[in-house]
């Protein structure tokens, strides 16, 4: 029995969204065991998303007529086992496929023997002739080829990444192959390495003289003032807390000392402050450096700007090392801050200041690696002196501060401990033997792991008292003061990362076979054509992750650890020119890798998957980009290679208090598009026949998903997935002169065959959308531009998880302020926007074709930077509405004739913060409020809602009263912006309280 090409897969037709959504977004939170624990990869898919969409891939539909009866028979057998019998009918086995599906991405289940049984029962159910082979050429973290073996299936993995392809081999080949053995290897020689690399490095991480043990070294690089008359040193801190728990906070505070004839001097000590007041603000904001002997005299003082700043920390190569005289006093360079110490039975953190011995002991490490450094093995030195490539400084912008080899990333105690670490794993992993090279690739990740958290990027959370690794997000950006983590003390840092190594290793004993793994160019793959079941990958995400250079920072430890040199591992570096991603311009970088190569390189990798599949195969493709040239970019790719889209099911994969969506349209979930190799006789498609079905199609599918919980962004892009059902299908679509309509094209332009089919696409949801905020008979223009702008811009910031990615406070957390690259230049993006923000390439795909243009709303309900569109709060538009004078006088006026809510545009006017909420002070003159009665409806409401804010109750009536009399639009938008603001912001609360005040 094989499944005929007819059969619809049930991926194709239905999919548990919602609860294969939530378990994927539990997963991650899930560490035990978990495979994420093995190594950092980044944008991994969560196993619970993979595992699902897999079996519905592998799964043929019951209900489909081409079904097989043996099929049928066979999966309610296998069901029977975990609950109970189907119903009789076939829709009843469907719902019964699905509900395992569903229940079975629940990560206490993954393993669980009764599951596994069943799971693998059912695909050999529906592939008896033998085990179906899923491919991935785009393996990354190995989700999805992981997923594979776990079902039973033949997994072929592969990708153009060393780092990536090391973690690929360990977990697919060397656990599932050598099993218990390798867990019990793992901990006998990682106790070894372990214990010897302790007694070596102990003199360098000396015990306090009252036993506590040192865990951490907190660190601020350094400059100099250059104020006339100052030269003081100036410790870059963004925060002088050293920990915000409730039960015991702890800070540092300063004195500045001024010796005669010697530049003055700051001096720390540790205290515990009463009130949140008492702690100073840091020294370094936006990459400008205050003296804090300077700021201390309160005498009139400029900070550095980012150039000079930039400039002493090239001299310094990044400044993270500390700078000795011939005696072994600290002359410059980082400054030891504190000490955070632990002992042995307390699981309280203790901070003290640094003593003479905290820096003795540096020196030693100092001295110790200069001797290290000149030790070659195989032509590399034990020290990573390999130049960091400046192709994606806007990602990776170390070298900008000095930071141009990648050990200058390193104090050199880190350097001493990792070199350590790596030379003990290679030298007790060479014996030749199978189980011993499967040993050395595993003890080498955990350096490899270990230097992501040794490194003088990592930083201190202040609210847990633990440290944040270096990768907080996808790039390597600048971080001004540090945290130098004890790799061995007691259980801690490098046994802990042995231990959760050994944890994943058991957890996936019950493999039943291994895969295979590859290191190659998607391009080009080296299994035969036409032999292929499922192709399931997660591609690149446009210009998101530079996976190569970020992967670097990992490459130059693997390359000193591993026996893998004359393997994947012969270049000094990640290969990059071949990557299939875009790299973000800048004047340094002479990349070529640009929009068309990525489209190019995904057209070719896609048409590579197509010729593997068999006739009956079926394929998905993962993509999470938030830009639409990203979206674009792939469906251009996907249509090139001659696929055609069957489905789209979007998955909620991440957190939304994560720290990307915090403050605008981060997708909480990743689209599958499922996909066959379109048929060689695949019809011509007419336009107009076409044009017709979209609308239809995409509000049937809009009503689905919202069912589902789907909301916001997640909606729109999931809506492009049956929009390219109707049009992939055919050979190509034509107009009635017989002009071919392209994918995309100029979304400005009149005729279909120019402006493209995406921009339909795009128009057709904002219209959908229009409609399910302002009312099923509202047209696209019945309200002005800048309410149907404002209420687009909510609705798309809406999230899957129902809290809204839009929540915008006056103050970014101390954690966002330290999680990265705090440089504002052209280089690099520096702090996002505050507020509702959306990227403005949605934006403008949104208003264009709906009418709405928007330069005519920039600086009045719009702000636009670097690529970013803001909603202006209601607040910042108090100016333009009420003028210089503010408002009073104008809500004098509408007391006494409301017809003056008319107003116009103006400058300026202040708002005052009143308990915590902002109130705006209302005292316009007659004069300005007559000069022009052009306000929108959108204008009026926010004049209602500030109206409300500063108490005048009697103004807000005397308009409300005005606008009932005027018609309904004013109420029925202040009803759907209502619905549509985050529920904790300050617009909604004054939107619900103004409704409160409308007449009966």
């Amino acid at each position: 029995m094989t499944i005929p090409r007819e059969c619809k897969r049930l991926a194709e037709v239905d999919f548990p969204i919602a609860v294969v959504s939530k378990h994927a977004v539990r997963e991650k939170s899930i560490r035990h065991g978990h495979p994420s624990t093995l190594h950092l990869w980044w944008a991994r898919r969560p196993l619970a998303s993979c595992r699902a969409m897999l079996l519905a891939l592998l799964l043929p539909d019951p209900c489909d007529r081409h079904c097989p009866l043996e099929f049928k028979a066979l999966a309610r057998e296998q069901l029977a086992k975990v609950q109970g019998p189907p119903g009789p009918t076939d829709e009843d086995l469907r719902t019964g496929l699905l509900k395992f599906i569903g229940d079975f991405a629940n990560w206490d289940l993954a393993a669980h023997p009764r599951y596994l049984e069943v799971s693998r029962g059912l695909v050999h159910a529906a592939h008896p002739e033998g085990s179906p082979l899923v491919v991935d050429p785009f393996a990354g973290g190995g989700s999805i080829p992981l997923e594979a073996l776990r079902l039973g299936c033949d997994a072929f993995a592969s990708d153009l990444n060393p780092v990536a392809s090391l973690i690929l081999k360990v977990l697919l080949e060397d656990i599932p192959r050598f099993g218990d053995k390798l867990a019990v290897e793992l901990n006998r020689v990682g106790n070894d390495i372990r214990n010897e690399a302790e007694r070596e490095l102990a003199e360098f991480y000396p015990t306090d003289s009252d036993g506590a043990n040192p865990i951490a070294y907190l660190w601020a690089r350094t400059i100099r003032c250059e104020s006339p008359g100052c030269g003081a040193e100036i410790p870059l801190v963004h925060s002088f807390w050293l920990s915000r728990r409730a039960s015991r906070k702890v800070a540092l505070r300063h004195r500045v000392e001024r010796p005669v004839g010697a530049a003055p001097r700051v001096v720390f000590e540790i205290f515990k402050p009463d009130l949140d007041s008492d702690v100073e603000g840091g020294t370094v904001n936006q990459a400008k450096a205050t003296c804090l002997c300077c700021r201390g005299e309160n005498k009139l003082s400029s900070p550095l700007e980012p150039a000079r700043v930039r400039a002493q920390l090239t001299e310094q190569r990044g400044g993270a090392d500390v700078l000795f005289d011939r005696g072994g006093q600290r002359i410059g360079g980082a400054l030891l801050l504190a000490v955070v110490t632990q002992r042995k039975g307390d699981t309280g953190r203790r901070y003290r200041l640094p003593n003479e011995g905290d820096y003795r002991a540096v020196r030693g490490a100092l001295n110790r690696i200069e001797g290290v450094r000149s030790n070659v093995d195989e032509d590399i030195s034990a020290v990573p002196n390999e130049v960091i490539p400046l192709t994606e400084i806007r990602r990776i912008s170390v070298p900008l501060y000095g930071c141009t080899t990648w050990d200058t990333l390193f104090t050199g105690r880190q350097k001493l401990a990792l070199s350590t670490l790596a030379r003990k794993v290679r030298d007790r992993t060479h014996s030749g033997a199978a189980i011993d090279a499967a040993l050395n690739r595993l003890l080498a990740l955990s350096v490899s792991k270990q230097a992501e958290r040794l490194s003088s990027f990592t930083s201190w959370i202040t609210q847990t008292d633990a440290p944040r690794g270096t990768f907080a997000r996808q790039a390597l950006g600048f971080v001004w003061d540090f945290c130098e983590l004890v790799p061995i003390v007691d259980h801690q840092e490098f046994p802990q990362l042995l231990d959760a190594m050994q944890l994943v290793v058991k957890r996936l004993l019950s493999l039943p076979r291994a895969g295979q793994v590859e290191c190659l160019d998607a391009c080009s793959p080296v299994i035969p054509d036409r032999s292929v079941d499922v192709w399931f990958t997660d591609p690149p995400y446009y210009d998101s992750v530079p996976y190569a250079h970020l992967a670097d920072f990992f490459y130059v430890w693997l390359r000193r650890a591993t026996h893998e040199l004359s393997g994947w591992m012969t270049e000094p570096l990640t290969p990059k020119d071949e990557e299939c991603v875009v790299d973000r311009p800048h004047r340094l970088s002479t990349s070529r890798k640009d929009r068309h190569f990525f489209e190019g390189k995904m057209a070719e990798a896609m048409a590579a998957g197509r010729r593997l599949l068999l006739d009956d195969a079926i394929g998905a493709v993962v993509f999470a980009h938030k830009t639409t040239e990203g979206w674009e970019a792939l469906i251009g790719g996907m249509l090139q290679a001659g696929l055609t889209v069957t489905a789209s099911w979007p998955i909620q994969t991440e957190r939304g208090a994560r720290l990307n969506a915090q403050d605008h349209a981060a997708l909480a979930a990743s689209v599958h598009l499922v996909c066959r190799p379109r048929s060689d006789d695949a019809p011509i498609g007419d336009w107009a026949d076409v044009l017709h079905e979209l609308p239809k199609r995409v509000g049937t599918w809009m009503e689905r998903l919202q069912a589902e919980g789907v909301r916001g962004a997640d909606l729109v892009f999931a809506c492009i997935g049956p929009a390219l059902e109707i049009y992939s299908r055919h050979s190509k679509v034509v107009d009635a002169e017989d002009r071919e309509i392209p994918l995309g094209g100029d979304p400005e332009a009149t005729d279909p065959y120019q402006r493209g089919y995406l921009a339909y696409v795009w128009e057709t949801v904002g219209r959908a959308a229009l409609q399910q905020v302002l009312g099923r008979d509202e047209g696209a223009g019945v309200l002005e531009e800048d309410a149907r702008l404002v209420a687009l811009f909510l609705w798309t910031l809406q999230s899957t998880n129902g809290a809204s990615n839009a929540d915008h406070d006056e103050e970014e957390t101390e954690e966002d302020d330290s999680a990265g690259d705090e440089d504002d230049d052209e280089y690099s993006p520096g702090r996002k926007p505050k507020g509702y923000t959306l990227i403005f390439d949605v934006a403008r795909r949104f208003a264009q074709p709906l009418g709405i243009h928007l330069d005519d709303w920039e600086g009045r309900v719009i702000e636009t930077k670097k690529g970013v569109v803001r909603l202006l709060p209601v607040a910042e538009r108090a100016k333009q509405l009420f003028g210089e004078d503010g408002a009073q006088a104008a809500a004098d006026r509408i007391e006494r004739e409301p017809a003056s809510a008319q107003l116009s545009f103006f400058p300026e006017v202040e708002s005052k913060p009143r308990r915590g909420r902002r109130k705006v002070t209302i005292t316009a003159s007659d004069e300005s409020i007559s000069q022009n009665r052009n306000a929108t409806t959108l204008d009026r409401l926010h004049v209602a809602m500030l109206l409300q804010s500063s108490g005048r109750a009697n103004a807000l009536r005397a308009l409300l009263a005005a606008e009932q009399e005027r018609g309904a639009e004013f109420l029925r938008l202040a009803n759907a912006l209502s619905a549509l603001y985050p529920r904790e912001s300050e617009e909604k609360r004054l939107l619900d309280a103004m409704l409160l005040a409308v007449p009966k």
